[in-house]
């Protein structure tokens, strides 16, 4: 995956792209992406990172997977 995707993860809007150092995932603010966290694709289990490679996000495994990403935010306050 080259390109950046939205991904709809409960009711908010995210934006995730695969790079050399892992998953980044960001929020869109006026056209702009905030990359909020990159994850190492590593700690993905194999069928989140599966979907990735497909593209699928609606994949319930990548969903629950980011939401993890997500929430961990929210805890620390970004």
């Amino acid at each position: 995956m080259s390109d950046d995707m939205t991904i709809q993860i409960d009711s908010e809007q995210y934006v995730i792209r695969q790079e050399s150092d892992g998953l980044q995932v960001g929020r869109s603010n006026a056209g702009d992406v905030v990359w909020l966290e990159t994850v190492d694709l590593g700690l993905l289990p194999d069928k989140a990172r599966e979907a990735l490679e497909r593209g699928d996000t609606t994949d319930e495994a990548l969903l629950t997977a980011l939401r993890g990403v997500t929430q961990a935010q929210v805890e620390r306050g970004a």
